[in-house]
């Protein structure tokens, strides 16, 4: 019987590679490279299982992620590989842990919100929309913070900015991502994106300009992210929360917890 988690390690093994990336075997695990520019990847178990992976895979990752220039990074579930969270830390990373959460399928949608839209690739604000959440994660929690409109401002004003916005509008265009966004008198204030492979959507990248915090705009997008995505025919959407203060939020919706989703990476990451 197929259960919500293998589903889940399907999308997992799958995404990467329907978004640019390349697939390196370290026999149990598996190394995503981006190819060109884009999101940089990580390492998670293999798809087809087999022995546990071993300190010495663990390194054989590391060396070859370091050869490449890419960021030491794993991701997996822990519910479904708990064992390999050991040789992970023997090799001095870091692990974070984020409650993984999918929509219950009886949950009521949100009443849209007056100031959510969803984005196409020609939108004259998808630089900022974009940008948010990079000024987001970098103060991380719920609390109000200092990041405002003109944080955002120069960080859309940066090269990466217009690749970004760029590398996105082309996702949207090919209906490999959707976008939504919060805006207000001209400025976007929250956004975040899904995306689909098959009929699993992943909601991903939702952050709220800091000194918009505690409005509910993320819940927001996030609903509108939800209903765009079972219009397009996804059966199971699910998110990582940032961590449990988060997740009680996502639970409005009808999220519902089924794991812990883990990510290990250098501790001055």
């Amino acid at each position: 019987m197929t259960t919500i988690l293998d589903s889940l390690e399907r999308y997992y093994d799958t995404a990467p590679r329907v978004g640019g990336a390349r697939a390196e075997d370290f026999g149990p695990l598996t190394l995503f490279v981006q190819e060109g520019t884009g999101w940089p990847y990580y390492a998670r178990p293999a798809l087809a299982g087999g022995p546990d992976a071993t300190a010495a895979d663990v390194e054989r990752v590391l060396a070859r992620q370091r050869e490449l220039k890419v960021p030491e990074a794993f991701e997996w579930v822990a519910e479904t590989s708990p064992s390999l969270r050991a040789p992970v830390e023997a090799a001095g990373l870091h692990v974070h842990a984020h409650p993984l959460m999918v929509l219950d399928p009886g949950a009521a949608p949100l009443p849209a919100h007056p100031d959510v839209r969803l984005f196409g690739a020609d939108d004259p604000l998808l630089k900022a929309a974009v940008s948010v959440p990079a000024l987001a994660f970098a103060a991380p929690g719920t609390a109000v913070g200092e990041a405002g409109p003109a944080e955002l401002a120069a960080k859309t004003a940066e090269p990466s900015a217009e690749e970004g916005r760029a590398r996105v509008a082309g996702k949207i265009t090919a209906g490999t991502t959707a976008l939504a966004a919060a805006v207000r008198d001209g400025v976007v204030l929250c956004a975040g994106q899904y995306i689909p492979v098959g009929d699993v959507a992943e909601v991903v990248g939702v952050g709220t300009l800091p000194a918009a915090r505690r409005q509910g705009l993320a819940l927001a997008v996030t609903a509108a992210l939800v209903a765009r995505a079972l219009e397009q025919g996804a059966r199971t959407v699910f998110l990582s929360a940032g961590d449990e203060d988060v997740a009680r939020i996502y639970s409005r919706i009808g999220f519902r917890r089924v794991g812990t989703a883990l990510i290990a990476e250098p501790p001055e990451a």
